[in-house]
């Protein structure tokens, strides 16, 4: 596993809760070659006193060097924990996605917010609709196995697609793939409710088309 050892001083806003860790703020990193070149791989930070300070998700390839998955030392990174922080969100907003109006775009997860930082899903038609996935970090684009794995199970479902924003894929050092992750492609254009008004839009992109 990696360590990150960040600048003496830089520890405060870690410990305050904020879940990015810039390159300005590192010190050093050590670790093999290949997993401090894995966009995404797990490593322990640490002060410059080596005090333990969080797990987080590295990248070399972007400004934003680490992403917080948890300041507990005894909670290890793994298919365990991405699962019950998905299924956490989606409690979370279950009543929101029982009185949706079906043809309305559901914020199911909200990255940084529901501890999956980088990891944006929609829901749109329910149970028998889609989920728009976005991993637009190395951490969550690691663990995309158990975050559909969990988003099957805990939304029920069939449907999960990934959705692909050239800008932040390439910032990140990711490949840019966008494709069905479990069941069927959403169609090219579909309805979707904004406020009073219904908007034919590609949901696997974003694009709205004109009227």
């Amino acid at each position: 596993m990696l360590i990150i050892t960040i600048k003496q001083g830089k520890e405060k806003s870690i410990l305050a809760g904020d879940p990015w860790i810039y390159v300005s703020a590192i010190d050093k990193v050590e670790g093999k070659p290949q997993e401090r070149n894995k966009p995404g791989a797990t490593a322990i930070v640490q002060s410059s006193s080596r005090q333990f300070l969080a797990r987080a998700a590295y990248n070399a390839k972007s400004q934003i060097a680490a992403r917080v998955w948890s300041l507990r030392e005894d909670e290890p990174v793994d298919h365990a924990l991405i699962k019950r922080r998905v299924g956490a969100a989606v409690a979370r907003r279950a009543t929101a996605l029982a009185i949706a109006d079906p043809q309305e775009l559901v914020q199911v997860i909200d990255g940084e917010k529901d501890g999956l930082p980088g990891l944006l899903v929609h829901s749109y038609g329910g149970t028998d609709g889609y989920l728009i996935c976005q991993f637009n970090a190395g951490g969550v684009d690691m663990w995309k196995v158990p975050v559909v794995q969990a988003l099957l199970k805990e939304t029920g479902c069939p449907n999960v697609y990934k959705r692909c924003d050239l800008l932040l894929r390439k910032g990140e050092g990711l490949p840019v793939a966008p494709r069905a992750l479990a069941g069927d492609e959403p169609p090219q254009k579909l309805m979707v409710r904004e406020g009073k008004r219904l908007v034919p839009m590609d949901i696997r992109t974003g694009f709205t088309y004109p009227r």
